[in-house]
């Protein structure tokens, strides 16, 4: 790709999980980099598989680093966490779509600029919408294992405490089992996938099961595959389709959406189109900046104030942590997702 004077090729790399754990996550990523391609004449596009792991990621982010232009980190936040030191001490830009951890996103100030709300304000759209209910019931955070749920749980919390709920517990799931519930109860799980699935599973199958349940993961369609009965499961996502944000940069949502259904015959979910986010703000800033290092870089990101389709992108300009996107509440209904409003 030629920046806006068409004097220069930006080559644009990625590490996604091609294979693995984060496998279903990583190949969406990667189709989506790829219709971008196709969509506005990309030629230069490489994507390294890290295989969803952590050492495999180590010995082939350097090499795409030093051989692009552009560089967008793993999907996970286990893996971004690695993928941000490695940034750091390579001494590189890495555009992070994938991992949003709240200790990522601002750890490497200068060297990490991040796409994806923050996990302390994930859980904002499903609080609030239980808040919205005059007989707020006992809420529940089930965490499962790692730095993630364990941010995402404390950032509901607060939020939880801060909208006035009498009363909150935070546990994690073996410690769910082993509680007496009261009869009516709301459930908000946070994990990985994996966690997830096994939380809400547990969960439905309780004798006093949650009222209404938020999975992290009912965010994507892939839950539908791996959990019996979804109707009425709340999920929380970066992204959604049908708000159909005015993107000031890159493909609106509906070309974007059509593109990839023609090609993958299905919808995308959100790490689709993070990824695409992220390589459209990057290239933007090559243009405004003039130059692709990470001394011209990172103050263009830090001062840029924009939107995509996948919604607005504003950066802590000390941090580098994302300060203006929002999650999107969605909820199974007739097999599929769809987006609350209010």
């Amino acid at each position: 790709m030629t920046t806006g004077n068409g004097s220069r090729t930006v080559r644009v790399g990625a590490c996604l999980s091609l294979s693995g754990r984060y496998a279903r996550f990583g190949r969406q990523a990667a189709r989506a980099l790829e219709i971008w391609r196709s969509m506005y004449g990309i030629g230069d596009l490489t994507i390294e598989d890290d295989r969803s792991d952590p050492n495999t990621l180590a010995s082939v982010l350097p090499r795409v680093a030093a051989n692009c232009d552009i560089v967008l980190g793993p999907y996970s936040t286990q893996l971004m966490k690695r993928a941000g030191r490695i940034a750091a001490d390579g001494d590189f830009l890495l555009w992070n779509h994938g991992g949003s951890g709240d200790d990522i996103e601002a750890a490497y100030p200068g060297h990490v600029v991040s796409v994806p709300t923050p996990t302390r304000s994930y859980a904002i759209p499903y609080v609030q919408h239980l808040a919205n209910d005059a007989a707020k019931q006992e809420l529940r955070i089930v965490r499962g294992k790692g730095s993630f749920g364990r941010q995402v749980a404390a950032g509901a919390e607060q939020i939880a405490l801060d909208l006035g709920f009498d009363t909150v517990h935070s546990c994690t799931s073996d410690e769910l089992a082993q509680d007496v519930v009261p009869e009516n109860w709301d459930m908000l799980s946070a994990g990985t996938f994996e966690d997830d699935v096994e939380i809400v599973r547990r969960a439905t199958m309780m004798a006093h099961p949650p009222k209404r349940i938020c999975s992290i993961a009912a965010g994507v369609r892939e839950f539908g595959n791996e959990v019996k009965s979804t109707e009425g499961t709340f999920g929380i996502a970066q992204w959604f389709p049908g708000a159909e944000r005015k993107a000031l940069l890159g493909p609106t949502e509906h070309g974007f959406v059509e593109e990839y259904r023609k090609l993958a015959n299905e919808v995308p979910d959100y790490p689709a189109v993070q990824a695409i986010a992220a390589a459209v703000i990057a290239v933007h800033c090559v243009v405004q900046a003039g130059g692709v290092s990470r001394e011209l870089l990172w103050p263009t990101a830090a001062h840029l104030n924009t939107e995509t389709l996948f919604g607005r992108f504003a950066i802590d300009q000390v941090t580098g942590a994302q300060v203006g996107h929002e999650t999107t509440l969605v909820r199974w209904a007739g097999g599929g997702p769809g987006p609350v409003n209010g």
